[in-house]
């Protein structure tokens, strides 16, 4: 038997209901393909699950970072907060407006954004931190929304991975003035293609988003331009494809968790061996992929090979490492970002895992250590 990090037959497992969903659209005499009728039910569908003001479909996770930039007005000379360690689109999209990423560390366990160092960045210049959720963890998002308010700075939370996630109550991607969720097809809702949804409970704010993500427009008078958007426009088959697959989201985190919560019993022992596991526990957990923290990961990861088990390094070099930041980084010291690059490892999770598969990666992983 092999485990491969992701099962390729998860979306052809779901080919009927793609078939299905481009029949539909294809076939409509309204023949309308973007932002309509289906895209409009998928958003009244989001907004009635999370209890959230507004929910607004683009079409990216990059296209909603840069949606929510720039409808709270983010731009030249101002600073945005920004994790050390994700992926690239968190700095990537500050730049695209124009105003300038300051890099701070994470937690080198959680991998999240560290609170502390989000205040010591701070100057008169800062307009919003972005903080990130990052493989099964949710950043310490009731301690930023306090230092955010006391300094009167916007939390945009980029909670790209983490629908179905709840921390203290409170759904992941409704914490800030304006939050995401991406359908990216890795992601715990993922699809087919691209496209992502920007939340809210700003009215003003939600409206901007609407008419920045169709080039200025209000969607109802068609060629009238409200002000300079752009295009991230959604898909009506993809809509459709989602609005039929919503019934079983929650089942489908379940699935998931509970190959989370199989894991972490496995491996919560093997701590003193180098190898760290994400803590126990449902609450601000999201069940995107489980990176472990291994202190001779190199290692680990040829020894899973070995075995037949899938392995992946997502984020191999912290974000103002890289030279595409390189201008920003200024000589700055990012030690928990460094140590989470270089040490986290993700192994296979997706739902409906079965028990050989789950058991047969967890032996592998406290073979290691033995």
């Amino acid at each position: 038997m092999t485990v491969p990090f992701f099962n390729p037959e998860l979306l052809a497992s779901e080919r009927e209901t793609l078939l299905k969903s481009i029949y539909e659209v294809a076939t409509d005499g309204e023949q309308r393909f973007i932002l309509g009728r289906r895209t409009a039910e998928m958003e009244k569908a989001l907004r009635d699950q999370l209890g959230v003001g507004d929910a607004i479909a683009c079409a990216s996770g990059t296209g909603a970072l840069t949606l929510a930039l720039r409808a709270l007005r983010i731009g030249p000379g101002d600073e945005v907060i920004v994790p050390a360690f994700g992926s690239e689109p968190i700095a990537g999209t500050v730049l695209d407006v124009g105003a300038t990423p300051v890099f701070a560390d994470v937690d080198p366990v959680a991998m999240v954004i560290d609170v502390a160092d989000v205040e010591r960045l701070i100057t008169e210049r800062t307009r919003a931190v972005v903080p990130a959720h990052v493989f099964s963890m949710m950043a310490d998002m009731p301690a930023l929304t306090a230092l955010a308010a006391r300094h009167g700075i916007e939390v945009l939370e980029d909670a790209a991975i983490g629908q179905g996630a709840v921390l203290n109550g409170r759904p992941a991607g409704l914490w800030g003035v304006l939050g995401l969720y991406s359908f990216f097809p890795l992601k715990p809702f993922g699809m087919p293609g691209e496209g992502a949804v920007v939340l809210t409970n700003d009215a003003d704010l939600g409206r901007r988003v609407r008419m920045l993500r169709n080039h200025g427009q209000d969607g109802v008078h068609r060629f009238t331009h409200h002000m300079i958007g752009v295009n991230s426009r959604f898909d009506e088959i993809l809509a459709h494809f989602q609005l039929q697959r919503m019934p079983e989201l929650a089942q489908r985190l379940e699935q998931r968790a509970l190959v989370v919560d199989y894991y972490t019993e496995r491996f919560t022992p093997l701590r003193d061996h180098g190898v760290i596991a994400p803590p126990f526990g449902r609450d601000g957990r999201c069940c995107y992929v489980y990176a472990l923290v291994v202190a001779e990961r190199d290692r680990m990861r040829a020894h899973l090979a070995e075995r037949g088990v899938g392995s992946y390094v997502h984020y191999p070099v912290p974000l103002p490492r890289l030279a595409a930041f390189a201008p920003y980084a200024d000589g700055g010291d990012w030690p928990g970002a460094e140590r989470a690059s270089a040490q986290h490892l993700a192994i296979p999770l997706w739902g409906g895992m079965t028990e050989a598969e789950m058991t047969r990666v967890a032996d592998a992983v406290c073979d290691f250590v033995s």
